[in-house]
């Protein structure tokens, strides 16, 4: 078993808020030890497989224990199958894998559960890894397949050369941690633990989710090998590969601004004002780089681009923090602090100020001439950044009064969630 262990993430710094709570499980001596969980919608064909599977493991290994199957709309007698071969079915309104196995978590019985596909493409009779590394005290275990080998034609070719080894890459780098399979349907966690994190994506990156929000907690993280092969269904998977591989990346990038919003923003930003500054102190013709005023407007739109979208990188960090969700991450806490500060509207002011400044003044200094005929690679270089400057800072005064709507909506909410909770 490859085991990650994971730094705990300071949280102290987040507001309360209240939120409706699954029921807690306290480990006794008659709870359960262990819940084998699966979602399901209309897998009639191997289900009775996979239950028998599991229950044989259950009974194999002595686990006091119970499979529950997420039945999320079936319609060709799933539920039944399911109920006839010894599983405990609850019925989930919700559609999608997440919504399913959200569901499954809160009504398990089992302080730890193990959840995969029921479409026989994993093992549930041989569990061991995951029940091993979950007493040994990791909270989170994830199977990887391409350790544990991957059956003829059990993944597509784009999926395993393409889709999950770059967003299993780009989930490393975002948060952290050495898992090699972001994406493997076969995990075991620890119940109490996974309902503090409050997962509530309902479609495909519910995947994506449970790891990042596991790694963004500090939850102790393992790693085990496991195998994978051909389903058992006869029609098409429920996955689709664009669509839920875009909404996989969506979430990544969502729940990492500082990639999203933070490091392009300040990239474009950086270089506009580079190009800017060039632009006024060198002679055009006195260096081999393009110094003309169509660059310099280039560079100024550059500019405004990532200021803006490190705008949306304040707000992103800022409503992450107000609802709750996790810590912002070190790289980020300047961008919560300034979207509260009192330098954003101060600033946008001063902005506002000088443009408004430049503009009039080239205004006054035209209607002198009685409006006449202006030279543009002169005026141009005046202009543009006047107007500049007042873009910026009516957009820094209107951030700011937004950012301040958003905290009060959000305190409106803590407190109605206070009083119904006294």
């Amino acid at each position: 078993m490859q085991a990650i262990e994971l730094a705990f993430v300071d949280r102290t710094d987040l507001p309360a808020v209240a939120r409706p709570r699954a029921p807690e499980v306290t480990p006794t001596s008659a709870t359960l030890e262990l819940t084998i969980l699966m979602p399901c919608l209309n897998e009639a064909r191997t289900l009775a497989t996979c239950v028998g599977k599991a229950r044989h493991f259950l009974a194999r290994a002595g686990i006091r224990g119970e499979v529950l199957i997420a039945d999320n709309g079936s319609n060709d007698g799933s539920q039944a199958i399911a109920t006839d071969a010894g599983a405990r079915v609850i019925d989930v309104p919700a559609r999608g894998y997440g919504a399913a196995l959200i569901a499954g978590i809160d009504a398990a019985q089992g302080r730890y559960i193990i959840m995969g596909d029921s479409d026989d493409s994993y093992d549930f009779a041989a569990l061991d890894v995951f029940v091993e590394a979950l007493r040994a005290g990791q909270q989170l275990v994830v199977g990887n397949r391409f350790l544990g080998g991957i059956g003829p034609g059990a993944m597509p070719v784009l999926h395993r050369y393409l889709g999950n080894p770059v967003l299993s890459f780009l989930g490393r780098r975002f948060f952290g941690g050495q898992l090699g399979d972001f994406h493997c349907g076969l995990r075991g966690f620890e119940r109490s633990a996974m309902l503090q994190l409050h997962l509530v994506t309902p479609g495909m990156e519910f995947a994506s989710e449970m790891i990042v929000k596991s790694l963004q907690a500090g939850l102790r993280i393992g790693e085990v090998p496991t195998t994978l092969r051909k389903d058992g269904r006869d029609r098409p998977p429920h996955l689709n590969t664009w669509r839920d591989g875009w909404r996989h990346l969506r979430f990544l990038l969502l729940y990492s601004p500082r990639w999203l919003f933070l490091y392009p923003g300040a990239l474009l930003a950086v270089l506009g004002l580079m190009q800017l500054v060039a632009s006024h102190v060198l002679e055009p013709g006195l260096v081999r780089w393009p110094l003309g005023i169509h660059t310099q407007l280039f560079a100024m739109a550059a500019t405004l681009l990532g200021y803006q979208t490190l705008l949306f990188a304040m707000g992103a960090v800022l409503v992450r923090h107000l609802a709750g969700l996790d810590a912002p991450h070190p790289r980020e806490r300047w961008a919560r602090r300034m979207a509260g500060s009192m330098l954003l509207p101060a600033g946008g002011a001063v902005a506002t100020l000088v443009g408004l400044s430049i503009c009039v003044g080239l205004a006054v200094q035209w209607g002198a001439s009685n409006f006449g005929s202006l030279n543009p690679e002169v005026e141009m270089r005046r202009i543009i950044p006047g107007v500049g400057l007042v873009i910026v800072g009516t957009q820094s005064l209107l951030a700011s009064m937004y950012f301040a709507a958003l905290r009060s909506a959000f305190d409106s909410i803590r407190r109605c969630d206070l009083s119904r909770a006294a």
